[in-house]
């Protein structure tokens, strides 16, 4: 680790990622519950497979606290009922969390850029692979048919069409 790198703040990201993502599962598996209709199979089994993706996150979290010799958290993010299980509605809260996440992988890497190539790389793929995931929901949220994004740049108006 170089002497550059702000270890509290790194930490502190990595600590809010381990709570984020472990919240991730509680929420997904929580949505699979509650899904119901002709598609609940494929639906659930997405769910259920972001929720196993979600405590893989945790982990490696976890591992990268104890590695950089500190202690990880054993609290766990917010978690809001909302009480509103249409599968679009659940998308949009899906898609929501994702961007929290993201933005907590930004941040690190924002943090660890050119001081740290191991976390720097491990941010990166865990920008990259919470991008796809936005990516995946966003289009999951279109209509059939649709090509336009469901979702505007962060910043801007979002549109409700599911």
């Amino acid at each position: 680790m170089e002497e550059n790198l702000d270890k509290k703040a790194v930490v502190d990201v990595l600590n809010s990622v381990l709570e984020t993502e472990l919240a991730g599962v509680v929420r997904y598996t929580h949505y699979s519950f509650m899904v119901y209709g002709y598609n609940r199979i494929p639906i659930v089994a997405w769910l259920r497979e972001q929720a196993t993706e979600s405590i893989g996150h945790a982990q490696q979290a976890g591992e990268m606290i104890t590695l950089l010799g500190e202690h990880p958290s054993l609290s766990i993010g917010k978690l809001l009922e909302t009480h509103r299980h249409d599968v679009g509605d659940i998308l949009r809260e899906a898609l929501d969390n994702e961007r929290v996440g993201l933005a907590l992988y930004q941040k690190l890497l924002d943090l660890v850029a050119g001081r740290d190539i191991m976390l720097e790389e491990y941010a990166r793929r865990l920008i990259s692979e919470e991008s796809m995931h936005v990516a995946e929901v966003d289009k999951m949220l279109r209509r059939p048919g649709e090509v336009e994004a469901f979702s505007s740049p962060p910043g801007a108006t979002r549109r409700e069409r599911v």
